[in-house]
């Protein structure tokens, strides 16, 4: 897809999140409406070059809400596989709507909360990818991702100011994933950190 086209597709998402947003159900915060490029899209794609290196072609989202960061990531060409995971039956609503208008294949939602799937066999180790923006702390975030990455894969948790005191109070992480990498993104206060999944 040329620059122009996904240029214009991410512009088209971010006005069916705001149509949305304003018409049927709270998706974002409506201060969050004005500042949609710079605290959602761009935060979103900021790292896909990092995400595109990564040897991953099965991705999972947790806490996936409107679809961030999975769909502005799928759209500039992280893939080419997700599985969107939301417990919000709304949101889901919309993000099935949004992948319809936009044209956007390869992408399975489901309407559950992650813990609530650990039973599912088909889902362990099914995953070499793994995204999680603006959900739980990152010990839990990843202990729960370990049931369904494979060793080898590789995780990006979006993070704010409280990320190096969630991995120093709560180092269960530690028994299934390796740290390996900050990137800064946005005004600098957010980052997506990376960890490798241990065999």
């Amino acid at each position: 897809m040329s620059a122009h086209a996904t240029i214009d597709r991410l512009r088209a998402y971010a006005r069916l999140l705001v149509e949305w947003n304003r018409g049927v159900s709270n998706l974002i915060s409506r201060n969050d409406e004005k500042r949609i490029v710079e605290r959602h899209l761009a935060e979103s794609v900021e790292p896909a070059a990092w995400l595109k290196a990564a040897p991953a072609t099965r991705w999972l989202d947790f806490g996936s809400g409107a679809g961030l960061p999975a769909i502005p990531l799928a759209i500039v060409g992280v893939g080419p596989r997700w599985t969107l995971v939301e417990s919000r039956r709304m949101k889901t609503l919309f993000v099935r709507n949004a992948l319809e208008k936009l044209g956007l294949d390869g992408i399975e939602v489901v309407v559950a909360r992650l813990e609530n799937m650990a039973d599912d066999t088909e889902r362990t180790r099914a995953y070499d990818g793994f995204t999680s923006r603006a959900t739980l702390a990152l010990g839990p975030t990843l202990a729960l991702a370990a049931r369904f990455i494979a060793p080898g894969g590789i995780a990006f948790l979006w993070k704010g100011s409280q990320r190096e005191r969630e991995m120093a109070t709560d180092p269960r992480w530690q028994e299934f994933w390796e740290f390996d990498g900050l990137l800064g993104i946005g005004n600098g206060l957010a980052v997506v950190a990376r960890f490798t999944r241990k065999p």
